[in-house]
This record gives structure tokens, C-alpha cells and sequence, in this order.
């Protein structure tokens, strides 16, 4: 039976902590109030969001809008280009409380239907895993009527990444209201709607509504969970930086069996060049490129209490042996990357042509962190590259820069996706997340606190404007296919993320 419509029975099953502390949210009760969330949540997951479609976005936003109304919130859409960016608060803050602003996104990745095990990635589906490992659908009534299995996972574009948050605090908000718990922290949400295109507005968003927006801190809500869905801290997150390396050889292609062993070829050329970047151990062998990063003895002992599986991850990802960039996961994210992310040069298979190249090209991105930025990373990368015998060009090389160089190459690079940001993790905003989440689950296992996670969220973007402490408290199952096909969430995430968030609200800071 739906119990949605009795929430003071739900309610009563809370158990409250005093005033100084987080009220506690039973996993029960958690999963009642989610439920009341998913009608919401599928109607949600139906309107495409794909950010290059202002029209797209802006369903989306008057969606969220009505939700937010709905919990009693007052609500702006911040202008961005035709793509707004949602903004909501609850209305008479207490003055004797602090302000946390949540930060999600409500935009998604594009999809190529084709792709995924199911009739519309844009019609979300509950499945069930087989005892052969499969995904089967199964009637989605189950999840809006019945008792909810926690391994059950909605599948759809953005179900984890990052529409289930937002819902989750809309059940967190349903839950303290029929509760009557008491609020440990003013609410404020900023729901981003480019941030799978680099957020590239978010700063300026953000400055042009600084009072609007005015927070003691800022707690992410995006990113996977650690692979034990246990709850997880994360105290910071890599940059990234985009470069295009070319390196040309002749005007034209050349016929190989007049000019092999003549013309120099350029896809060679850049293969020794990118090879003299990286050792056989993966490690980046330009000079200066992982000195700014310090990793003290304390640093350590925390990424060495992560409960990474090494073993497992390796065997997940069809590897032998990792690069020995750190001595384990963790300490490999902490260091700037240095990735080859595509390579061209002429054509292979059908197309195939039995030429020497006139060009070769290679497309890197470089993962940043707050000692090492785009700035100082790219210039190392040029610097070498140059020390390698190459003259850079802009664009074509001319008749006279062909005739004065043997070897040529262009370099151009852009910081774009964010920078890299971090909080101390003795930081008072994460001794209060990590406080109101052992309280929530208890102190064993212990939050896994991550000191730095390898991807990029526009979190330094957002400290710069509004020049507030953060943490990144993400909510969704790891192996949820984020970007890829078959994108999915947990549903036992989805509940844990109620419980967090309850606790977060409920805690003082």
C-alpha cells in the first residue's frame, strides 16, 4: 500500500535528537518520504534537458520551479542566455541560523538513443537485476506502490547525474515539514543548467547575484558516491584543460613508395613526441609537472583509509597493473594528468591510402589541481615540446616557416570544465557534513572522506563568486553509466540521499 497520504504515521516513526544536533530520519521513513518523490521524479526524468536546447531547459526549469513553489519556496530563475538557472530559498530565514546553498544541476548529457536497452532513454524504467547478472524491466507501479527493493534502479538521461538529488531534497524538505523537525540551517538551491557544457556562465550568474545568493557555505550535491555507497565526503575536485597538438610534415599527402624514406612522416613524429611526454610507467617525465603537488604524511593516511578495492577496480576496467602515478587510487587523483584523449592522422581501414600524412593530430586534456593549473601545466607542456626541436606556428605553416624548420607543430590550449578547487579537510564545513552523516548512519563504518576526486565540477567557479567554504556531499551510486548509455540510480541511494540530506538540514553549522 502507498502511505503517501499518512505522513504523521511516518512521521512518528522519526527519532529526534536535541536541539544541538541533527534529527535522525529512520531508513524507513526515509523510503516513505522518497516515495512520495518518484511520481515527480519520473515526470521529471521525461523532459529532455540536453543544455544546447534552451527550450529544453527551460521545461525543466518551470518543472522545478512549481516543485520548489510547491514546498513552500520562493524561487527566481536567474537569466543565462534563454538557459536560465533555477534559483530557490525558503522564505523568513532565521537570523540565528547559517545558510547553506545546495548546488545541483538540472541539465544532461546528450544521448544517442540507439544506444540504450530501453524503447526512450528520455522514458525512464525500473529494472531489476536477474540471477545472470542482466537488467530486466519490470512494471514501474512497483516503485510508486509497493515496497520499494533498495537494489531496484531506475534507468534514464539524468536519473543519477543529477536530477535524483535535486528530488531528494524535495522529499528532505516534505520529511521535515510533516515531522516538525526542527532546521539546523537556513536553505538556499542553485540548480546550474550548463554544467555538462563546462558550466561556462556559472561565475558570472553567480556575481550578478551575490545578495541573492549569500551563504555561510556550499554543499555540492553532484558526483558518484564512493563504490561502497557508504556516505562520502569529498574535500575537492581536479580542473581540466583541453589542448590540440599538430604536427605537420609535407604541403600535401605524399604517395609513400615515391617519398618513404624521403618526407619525413608526420604521424611518426608525433608519436616519439607524445612518447617523450610519459614514461612506460605512466608517470608524466616533463620536468616540474608533479613538483607543486604536497602530499603530507596525514594526507596519506587519509586516502590509505579509503576502502578502495584495488583489485577490483582494476578487474572492472580490464587492466593488469595501474600507472604509478601514486601509490594507489587515490593518491593517483591528487596529481595533474596529462591524457590523450583522440588521435588522426590520414585514414585506417576502408579509407585506408598507402600515403605519407601531411599533418597528424593529437587531442589532449590536461586534469588540473589548485597547485598545478592550466596556466602553469600547459606551459611546461609547451616549453618541452619546443625542447624536442619543434618551432610552433599559429595555424598553417608558411613556404618560409616549412623552409627554415624541419620540425613544425602548432599548440593551442584552453582551461575549460572548471578549474580545480579544495577545502582543508579539517575544515569546520566538513566536520559539520561528517558530524551530521555519522549521526545519521552511525560511526561504522566511518564517512569515507575523499580528499580530492578526479573529475571536474564548477566548484571553483562558484567559490570565487561568492568566496564561501564548500563540500561535495554526492548521493548516487557509483557504477550509475553517468555520460554513457543505460544511465541509472540506485533506489537504495536514492533513500540514504534523504537520510543525508535530512541530517544535513537538521544539523546546526
Amino acid at each position: 500500500m502507498n502511505k503517501l497520504g499518512v505522513f504523521s504515521l511516518v512521521g512518528a516513526a522519526l527519532i529526534m535528537g536535541n536541539t544541538a544536533n541533527a534529527a535522525k530520519l529512520s531508513a524507513a521513513s526515509a523510503a516513505e518520504y522518497a516515495q512520495g518523490t518518484y511520481p515527480e521524479y519520473f515526470d521529471l526524468l521525461k523532459l529532455p534537458n540536453d543544455a544546447i536546447v534552451p527550450a529544453d531547459v527551460r521545461k525543466n526549469v518551470e518543472f522545478l520551479e512549481a516543485a520548489f513553489r510547491k514546498r513552500g519556496f520562493v524561487t527566481k530563475q536567474l537569466e543565462n542566455n534563454g538557459k536560465p538557472m533555477l534559483f530557490a530559498e525558503q522564505p523568513n530565514a532565521d537570523p540565528k541560523r547559517k545558510t547553506v546553498l545546495f548546488y545541483m544541476h538540472l541539465d544532461g548529457q546528450p544521448v544517442v538513443a540507439e544506444q540504450w536497452d530501453q524503447k526512450d532513454p528520455w522514458i525512464p524504467v525500473l529494472k531489476q537485476r536477474t540471477a545472470n547478472g542482466k537488467w530486466e524491466e519490470i512494471d514501474s507501479d512497483k516503485l510508486f506502490n509497493d515496497s520499494v527493493d533498495p537494489e531496484w534502479r531506475v534507468f534514464g538521461r539524468s536519473s543519477a547525474d543529477d536530477k535524483a538529488p535535486i528530488m531528494m531534497l524535495l522529499a528532505t524538505m516534505d520529511a521535515i515539514k510533516a515531522s516538525g523537525a526542527a532546521q539546523g540551517v537556513n536553505v538556499k538551491v542553485i540548480l546550474d543548467s550548463e554544467e555538462e557544457k563546462g558550466s561556462p556562465s556559472i561565475n558570472k550568474v553567480m556575481s550578478a547575484n551575490k545578495d541573492l545568493l549569500r551563504s555561510d557555505v556550499i554543499v555540492i550535491n553532484d558526483g558518484p558516491m564512493h563504490a561502497t555507497n557508504q556516505p562520502t565526503l569529498i574535500f575537492g575536485n581536479r580542473g581540466a584543460a583541453q589542448a590540440s597538438l599538430t604536427v605537420y610534415g609535407a604541403k600535401v599527402p605524399l604517395h609513400s613508395g615515391h617519398y618513404g624514406n624521403y618526407s619525413p612522416n608526420p604521424a611518426q613524429r608525433l608519436a616519439t613526441l607524445l612518447a617523450s611526454m610519459k614514461g612506460e610507467d605512466g608517470r608524466v617525465t616533463i620536468p616540474g609537472y608533479y613538483d607543486r603537488v604536497k602530499l603530507t604524511t596525514a594526507d596519506r593516511k587519509i586516502m590509505a583509509a579509503v576502502p578502495d578495492d584495488e583489485a577490483a577496480i582494476q578487474k572492472r576496467l580490464g587492466i593488469s597493473k595501474p600507472d604509478k602515478v601514486g601509490n594507489n587510487y587515490q593518491e593517483a587523483m591528487q596529481y595533474p594528468s596529462l591524457n590523450v584523449r583522440g588521435m588522426a592522422s590520414a585514414a585506417v581501414g576502408d579509407k585506408v591510402a598507402t600515403i605519407v600524412p601531411d599533418m597528424a593530430v593529437a587531442e589532449l586534456d590536461l586534469r588540473t589541481t589548485p597547485e598545478s593549473d592550466a596556466n602553469y601545466l600547459t606551459k611546461l607542456v609547451e616549453t618541452h615540446i619546443q625542447k624536442q626541436g619543434y618551432h610552433l606556428v599559429t595555424g598553417e605553416p608558411t613556404d618560409d616557416d616549412r623552409a627554415r624548420f624541419d620540425k613544425l607543430a602548432s599548440f593551442t590550449y584552453q582551461s575549460k570544465g572548471g578549474n580545480a578547487a579544495a577545502t582543508p579537510m579539517d575544515a569546520p564545513v566538513g566536520k559539520w557534513a561528517y558530524q551530521a552523516m555519522t549521526e545519521a548512519f552511525g560511526a561504522t563504518p566511518a564517512p569515507v572522506r575523499i580528499r580530492m576526486m578526479g573529475g571536474t565540477v564548477p566548484t571553483a567557479e562558484i567559490v570565487e563568486a561568492l568566496k564561501v567554504p564548500f563540500v561535495i556531499v554526492p548521493l548516487v551510486n557509483a557504477d550509475n553509466n553517468q555520460h554513457a548509455a543505460n544511465e541509472n540510480m540506485r533506489m537504495g541511494n536514492y533513500i540514504n540521499g534523504v537520510r543525508t540530506l535530512y541530517s544535513l538540514v537538521t544539523s546546526p553549522l
